[in-house]
């Protein structure tokens, strides 16, 4: 049971047999019944007959006339038999039906007695009505046993027809009801199938991603699975493209550091401390970049904004202990990140930071969530400043690694560059503007969240 179409199949058919099985017994039985009460009836109808039609006889015995008996009880072997006994078990008359047809009545009945019993004659079965009638007459009290009995043969035969009919129109319908339901179960498992041919072509290489228009409980599962392709394939980028830049960024400090080293045994601090501080930091560099989650992965729990912007707000505090500065926080408690807690530590941190060493006085961090979910990108993070803020040339240039927009101030220039890294990795958006309040730099981040 490897199938999942099998296993609906057979879940779907064996209440299906069941259900048919139980309308099969129910159907039969309810002509059982019905075939016993026609019988019932049918002899009730004749013992009537039967006691209104008998008459005294010349020779004392009492038998009805032959035009007044039905035509079967005229017929021999018709299966339809009357006999009338008397008190004494001797028969006073038997219709013409019972002519070579050794039928055992039963015993006499007392007055007001009825009486239904089964006999066999043979291969066929028999069903006997009695009645103990009592009246007088001119010689005296009179005791006779009227019995009418009938052959169950013509309607054992219509049962069993009854039941081939039954059997093979059930048997029909369900056979005609698992088709439909395998083709019904074909048609709705066919998205599944198809997922199931995509990922074996994304397997062979012959494809990149699952295609779309998947019904929506699939929809979910399919985007999830692009989203691991793309997180996956990304990582494995990530980490050749890190070793590259890091072969490709120590070449000149190396070469600096050989030059100085060739030309001067004995090379001065201010010659090397320089590129040692220029290959830390391009080593610190491309190794967080490596370290980086990759982007929202399956199985990622949500992470909270607000104690990461508390954390980052006491630790900068520290850090600025030297200036007038103003954290103000803005977060709201729903505020959830879905990705890794060290990417958005490390991003939220380099960009408070940035407002922290720019800023005169005051830096405000605004966090909310987008109620709506037509967009993966739901969680809005704002930092703005009171600083003299970026120019717009500036803007377009402070994402590149090694930039900085004001030589004297320290720092490497990376920082906003891993910032914007990040958030690509997310399928974010990094947008940097002037805060209309704060008058400074303003950066407006837009990450997956809830």
């Amino acid at each position: 049971m490897h199938s999942l179409s099998r296993r609906l199949l057979v879940s779907v058919s064996v209440p299906l047999a069941l259900f048919s099985g139980v309308m099969m017994v129910v159907l039969d039985n309810g002509f059982r019944q019905l075939t016993d009460r026609s019988v019932q009836q049918l002899l009730d109808s004749q013992m009537v007959a039967l006691i209104a039609a008998a008459e005294p006889q010349p020779d004392g015995k009492y038998a009805p006339e032959a035009t007044d008996l039905a035509a079967r009880l005229r017929t021999p072997r018709s299966g339809l038999y009357a006999q009338i006994v008397s008190a004494r078990n001797k028969a006073v008359w038997r219709s013409p039906s019972t002519a070579g047809a050794p039928i055992d009545f039963g015993p006499p009945l007392a007055p007001g007695i009825r009486d239904f019993r089964y006999s066999a004659n043979g291969d066929e079965r028999i069903e006997i009505e009695s009645r103990g009638i009592e009246f007088e007459d001119r010689t005296g009290h009179v005791r006779l046993t009227f019995s009418v009995a009938a052959s169950l043969t013509p309607y054992e035969q219509q049962l069993w027809s009854f039941r081939r009919i039954l059997f093979g129109w059930f048997s029909g319908l369900m056979l005609v009801l698992l088709a439909a339901l395998a083709g019904l179960l074909r048609w709705a498992l066919s998205p599944v199938r198809r997922m199931e041919r995509e990922i074996h072509q994304v397997e062979e290489g012959r494809s990149e991603a699952l295609g779309g228009g998947y019904p929506r409980e699939l929809s979910g599962v399919a985007t999830n699975l692009n989203t691991l392709l793309i997180g996956e394939r990304n990582r494995v980028t990530r980490y050749r493209d890190t070793l590259g830049n890091l072969a490709h960024s120590l070449k000149t400090p190396l070469a600096v550091m050989r030059a100085a080293l060739a030309s001067n045994n004995s090379v001065s601090e201010a010659v090397l401390n320089p590129e040692i501080d220029r290959m830390s930091a391009i080593i610190e560099h491309q190794l967080k970049r490596a370290a980086a989650s990759g982007g929202a992965l399956l199985g990622q729990a949500p992470v909270d904004v607000a104690p990461i912007v508390a954390e980052l707000r006491v630790a900068l505090l520290k850090v600025y202990a030297r200036k007038d500065l103003s954290i103000e926080l803005v977060v709201a408690a729903e505020c959830q990140f879905i990705g890794d807690r060290g990417d958005l530590t490390e991003l939220l941190g380099n960009v408070l930071d940035n407002g922290c060493k720019w800023c005169r006085g005051v830096v405000r961090v605004t966090a909310s969530v987008d109620g709506s979910f037509a967009t993966r990108e739901r969680l809005s993070i704002v930092v703005e400043d009171d600083g003299p803020g970026i120019s717009a040339e500036d803007r377009f240039r402070i994402g590149q690694r090694g930039v900085r927009t004001d030589e004297t101030v320290p720092g490497h220039g990376i920082g906003l560059s891993m910032v914007q890294d990040t958030v690509e990795l997310y399928g974010g958006t990094l947008t940097i503007g002037e805060s209309a309040v704060l008058g400074g730099a303003l950066f407006a981040l837009r990450l997956p969240g809830r």
